[in-house]
């Protein structure tokens, strides 16, 4: 939609939007609580099988999520290498992980061990990229946090430096992995809600912080090596670990965060690429304070005639709306009357998935660990086989792509017209210009 009046129209249908979820909640009821993104690590409910060859684990960056995923991927092989800019942080995970592995503040010096075999990555996402190239460059299969990428210009560097080395690489984006998200794409695709219409993503708000006051630079820090491609600035501690978030000259906030995940899903029943995408946008001016928008929401349009709203309130997850039906999914629950009619009417097993993994087809496996589980015994089990993932690169790339687009758009305060074949913005060299960003000399990627 391109008129203002078009644009304050979806400012106010978040209200009923909220509304309508809460109804949509009538349908099947929690399966399992979901949790936010720093879930603590926990044993699974049941162990893999043993593999004949225990494959030599490097990780890199081990605050939050970074110790999560090495936990399960533990599951598969052996933890020998941790890299982290922070010495507690890396001297903690030493200890958390049997007092084995080797540490280091510089990640190449982890690629180069010859008894890595794995890397992976959970670092700020402005190393995503780097990082991801540098491993699968040094001859290593690799799983990556999501947002995959910090600039669309990247995910197409990614995409080709990748297919040029014929690694193995699985995006961190685990809902993939979660029976809920990948049953309700898949009822999607088979026509449960009939004609697919419209689909909406809710996340919650940025938040907002500072001003923040500039500080020394911890001893047990590298500051420059953690700014990495972004540029140099004093250090304000709120920059840094997991607030990083919240800056975007490190990160997207909730629109990569949150929309890395739903935003995801929804493309993944959407079966089709962007053409015209509307943001809108309020952003915070405070001095050396957080300055991702504190208000945001867009409207994309897709080549198949499908829309995507996403908005920064109303009931967290994805509702998909057709002219049959429509069904709500979060990290808890899936709902609405197509889910309802399964009991009568099931899908056709084996003959429609969007990704066939029978390891994958355990609903009694929900909630985000049992997820990452599965997501990472699908990263394995591809190591194994040399086929691609569930959340392979051109799928991800292509996913944040559309998050960096929302941003873009939401950025310059206007519409615009994308072409997703040349993925370049349609006769705008200023939105073209948002593409990729100026890097720090020694960390370029692009």
């Amino acid at each position: 939609m391109s008129s203002e009046g078009s644009r304050r129209q979806f400012l106010g249908s978040a209200a009923s939007l909220s509304a309508g979820m809460t109804l949509a909640s009538l349908g099947v009821g929690a399966l399992n609580s979901g949790s936010g993104d720093r879930a603590t690590a926990a044993e699974p409910n049941e162990k893999p099988a043993a593999r004949v060859e225990r494959l030599g684990i490097g990780a890199i960056g081990m605050r939050y999520q970074g110790s999560v995923i090495t936990e399960k991927a533990r599951l598969y092989g052996d933890v020998v290498a941790i890299a982290d800019i922070d010495r507690h942080v890396r001297e903690q995970a030493r200890a958390s992980f049997g007092s084995t592995p080797r540490i280091f503040e510089d990640y190449q010096d982890l690629l180069a061990r010859k008894d890595v075999d794995v890397v992976l990555i959970a670092t700020p996402d402005h190393w995503h990229t780097k990082m991801l190239i540098d491993a699968v460059r040094a001859g290593k299969d690799v799983y990556c946090e999501k947002p995959l990428t910090l600039t669309i210009d990247e995910g197409k560097v990614l995409r080709d430096t990748i297919g040029d080395t014929k690694q193995v690489v699985q995006v961190g984006t685990w809902q993939r992995s979660d029976h809920l998200f990948r049953l309700a794409v898949e009822m999607v695709r088979q026509g449960r809600v009939g004609k697919l219409q419209r689909v909406t993503c809710a996340t919650d708000k940025n938040p907002t912080g500072g001003p923040f006051q500039t500080a020394p630079v911890p001893g047990n820090l590298n500051w420059n090596l953690w700014q990495g491609q972004t540029p140099d600035v004093p250090y304000i501690p709120e920059r840094c670990h997991y607030t990083f978030r919240w800056w975007q000259e490190y990160s997207g906030g909730k629109m990569t965060d949150w929309g890395a995940h739903h935003i995801d899903i929804a493309q993944w029943a959407i079966d089709s690429l962007p053409v015209h995408i509307d943001g809108i946008a309020k952003y915070p001016n405070v001095q050396n304070g957080y300055n991702v928008a504190t208000d945001f929401g867009a409207t994309i349009q897709y080549a198949n005639g499908v829309e995507l709203r996403i908005m920064d309130e109303g009931r967290n997850g994805i509702m998909f709306e057709g002219d049959q039906g429509r069904i709500f999914v979060n990290r808890g629950v899936i709902s609405g009357a197509p889910v309802e009619q399964l009991a009568d009417n099931p899908l056709p097993r084996g003959s429609f998935g969007v990704y066939q993994d029978d390891n994958l087809e355990r609903p009694e496996r929900t909630g985000k660990l049992d997820a990452i589980i599965n997501h990472m015994g699908n990263f394995f089990d591809c190591i194994d086989t040399r086929r691609k993932t569930i959340s392979d690169i051109e799928g991800q790339h292509r996913s944040v792509s559309t998050c960096h687009l929302a941003n873009i758009s939401m950025k310059l305060g206007r519409p615009l017209k994308w072409d997703p074949s040349k993925e370049v913005f349609v006769g705008d060299d200023e939105a073209n210009g948002h593409l990729k960003r100026e890097q720090r000399s020694g960390f370029e990627t692009v």
